[in-house]
This record gives structure tokens, C-alpha cells and sequence, in this order.
């Protein structure tokens, strides 16, 4: 039989346990989430785990029935499987699972909810405003440059720069490919010159900081997931106050919503005004765990092998308790 929420599985039964990889889905980011389920599914088989792949789709509940899993670990990205839904059938099937709960998962989905999470409590995010698509046909909603993103995704996807010499026209125009073309609704945030720095938490604790520097453009979905296309700066070559501000704003953000297992928060800095030209983007609750992702990355630096990262983060799934 599962494991039902209400009993308590002892750490050292950790090398006897039947682990279910939940990946793949059918958001804009399938292919990443099967990398990152196939490299967690070997790492628990190679811990002793027995496993159980699944590729998800509309059947994922009565597969996880018959499956009966005492932990499933969630290797999905994007909705459904990063927005709360998937956490909340896991809920009412009782099953335990890895990363966050549903509350911060609907949060941390969504970049307007985020901040209002967020900047309350002195996190330094960039301001902005949700914009609808049409309006961008009209006027700018922001003075350029600026960014636009959809509400709801994550790994960069559907972001556009908007410039005074880009080729999206002046305003947007309707032809042009776009976020605009795919969502009603977008983001428009002030465009932040400078760099673009991520922290990985594990538990309670930064892992570091690493530096992205894309070969060319900006370090949208491709850059992320395509080999060669983006140069990773592991420690990145910053100030040690800009590497430390990241580090507790990473860790405070993980805690105020909530976060469990590991996350991974992503900044921009403007390496021109020092610590007040650092801002959180988004804290991504599903980070990604392939070859290429950048919470391997930061482990390996700290010594920590794939295998060990990932016996971490069922560990924590496994102590129970709700969200802090």
C-alpha cells in the first residue's frame, strides 16, 4: 500500500523505499521535465530506491493509485505540475511528496502574487503592472526599455525585451512575434540593466551564487536549456556583499513563502549601483535537475554529489510537517 500522509516514514528507511517520479506533462516545458525525471529516477535507483517512471498524463491519478508509492517526487516544470494543481490531487490522494505545497506553489507561480508576497517584507523586486495584450498595440505600458512575461510560467518562457530600437515595432505591432501573440495577459516590468545571478536553496540553506552569461541575447528558455548557448560563472565573480545579499534575500524569499525541499531564486543586478542594483525576478519551486540545471551545479561546488542532492531533497519530503 502508499504511504498516507498521516504516517511517519523513519529516515532510515530510506534505502527501502518505493519512490513514484512524477515528469514530462504537457507544459511549454515537457522535454526539460523528462530530463529531469530520467537523471532523479537513476539517482534514486543507484541510492537503492525502487522506482516507479511516470510520464504524466490525464490517467496520473489512477497510475499513482495503482502504484501505491510511499513518496512521489515531483520532477515536473511548468503548470500543472508547478502551479498547485498536481500538489493538490497528491494531497487528497495522501501521498507524500518533494518540493512545496499547493499554497506556495499557487503563490510562487505567479509572478504578481510574488510580489505582493514578497515586497512587503522588503524583498527588492522590480515594480510593474499586469497589462493586457491589446493594449501593447496601442502604447507602451512602461517606458522603454522594458520587459514583458506572461503571469504564469516559468524558465524565462514567453519573455520579451522591448527596446527603442527593437524590431517589435513602435507601439507593438500586431504581426510581430510575440508573448503577445500566445497570452491575453502579460507582465510589464522596467527592464534592469546588468546581470543575471541565481541562488539555489536547499532546506534552509543558500547553496551560492552562480553568474549566467548567455553567448548571445538574454538568457531566455533556449540559452537555459541548450548546451553551449550560456557560460555559468560557479561562484560567480561578484562583490562578496552582493554575493551574501543574494544568499539571505534567496533564503528569506524560500522561507516568507513557504518553499520546501529546494528552490532556486533568480536575480538581476545592475553591477553599477552595487547592492541596491540587486533584484529578485521569481522563485522557481520546481527547479530544474538535468544536466545543464543550475541546482546540480551549485551542489557540485559544495562537494555534494547528484545522487546526494537528491536523497536531500527526499529527506526533507519525508520529515513531513506543513510549509513554513
Amino acid at each position: 500500500m502508499g504511504n498516507p500522509a498521516g504516517r511517519s516514514i523513519e529516515v532510515s528507511d530510506r534505502h527501502a523505499l518505493h519512490i513514484a517520479v512524477l515528469m514530462g506533462g504537457w507544459s511549454a516545458e515537457r522535454e526539460v521535465s523528462l530530463l529531469s525525471g530520467k537523471g532523479v529516477a537513476n539517482a534514486l535507483e543507484a541510492l537503492g530506491h525502487r522506482v516507479t517512471r511516470i510520464d504524466m498524463g490525464r490517467d496520473v491519478a489512477a497510475r499513482l493509485a495503482e502504484a501505491a508509492p510511499d513518496l512521489v517526487f515531483n520532477a515536473l516544470h511548468g503548470t500543472p505540475g508547478e502551479d498547485g494543481s498536481v500538489q493538490g490531487m497528491l494531497d487528497l490522494m495522501g501521498l507524500r511528496y518533494t518540493h512545496s505545497g499547493l499554497a506556495t506553489s499557487v503563490i510562487a507561480i505567479d509572478k504578481v502574487l510574488t510580489k505582493q508576497a514578497l515586497v512587503p517584507h522588503g524583498i527588492p523586486m522590480p515594480g510593474g503592472r499586469v497589462v493586457k495584450s491589446e493594449e501593447l498595440y496601442v502604447r507602451d505600458p512602461l517606458p522603454r526599455p522594458y520587459v514583458l512575461k506572461p503571469v504564469n510560467e516559468g524558465s524565462s518562457v514567453g519573455v520579451a525585451i522591448v527596446t527603442e530600437e527593437g524590431n517589435y515595432g513602435n507601439p507593438v505591432a500586431r504581426d510581430a512575434k510575440g508573448p503577445w501573440g500566445e497570452f491575453d495577459e502579460l507582465l510589464a516590468e522596467p527592464f534592469v540593466r546588468g546581470r543575471e545571478l541565481t541562488t539555489a536553496v536547499l532546506g534552509d540553506t543558500a547553496m551560492g551564487v552562480t553568474e549566467l552569461r548567455p553567448r548571445s541575447g538574454f538568457y531566455d528558455y533556449d540559452a537555459k536549456y541548450t548546451d553551449g548557448m550560456t557560460e555559468h560563472v560557479c561562484p560567480a565573480d561578484i562583490p562578496d556583499d552582493v554575493a551574501a545579499a543574494c544568499e539571505a534575500i534567496a533564503v528569506r524569499a524560500h522561507r516568507l513563502l513557504g518553499c520546501r525541499g529546494a528552490s532556486r531564486s533568480d536575480f538581476r543586478w545592475d553591477d553599477e549601483r552595487g547592492v541596491d542594483g540587486l533584484f529578485l525576478l521569481e522563485v522557481n519551486t520546481q527547479p530544474g535537475m538535468t544536466p545543464l540545471s543550475l541546482v546540480p551545479e551549485q551542489a557540485r561546488h559544495r562537494g555534494m554529489s547528484y545522487e546526494t542532492l537528491v536523497q536531500a531533497i527526499v529527506d526533507e519530503a519525508l520529515a513531513g510537517g506543513e510549509p513554513r
